[in-house]
């Protein structure tokens, strides 16, 4: 296939693709994005395991009143994942945006 056929849209995309820059960005996504994923999954398993498996741990009351164990760990899923989304979208405009911002102007031929 001759250079005349390609679409220029398509070389544009597969220049930034293997771009340095578009590596140096995947990785920082990824090793911010596959630790914490696997600490969440870690933490929800956890909380299923132990509700299977450890009934009287889970069922422990706290404080003599009708808050357990069980209620507090999934209470505390709640908080983890809204915890996580914050701490995200945080890092995301400190250490992702800007450069697939630059990125993307690349593509699109504007001004940086």
């Amino acid at each position: 296939m001759s250079d005349s056929t390609r679409d220029p849209d398509l070389t544009t995309y597969r220049d930034v693709q293997v771009s340095p820059d578009f590596s140096e960005l995947r990785r920082r996504f990824r090793r911010f994005v596959f630790p914490m994923t696997a600490l969440f999954l870690v933490w929800y398993f956890v909380y299923v395991l132990l509700a299977d498996y450890a009934h009287g741990f889970m069922s422990h009351r706290i404080g003599g009143g009708n808050i357990t164990v069980a209620l507090l760990f999934g209470l505390g899923q709640f908080v983890s994942t809204f915890a996580i989304t914050l701490i995200y979208v945080r890092w995301a405009d400190r250490r992702i945006d800007p450069d697939a911002e630059k990125l993307r102007h690349q593509l699109e031929g504007a001004p940086q």
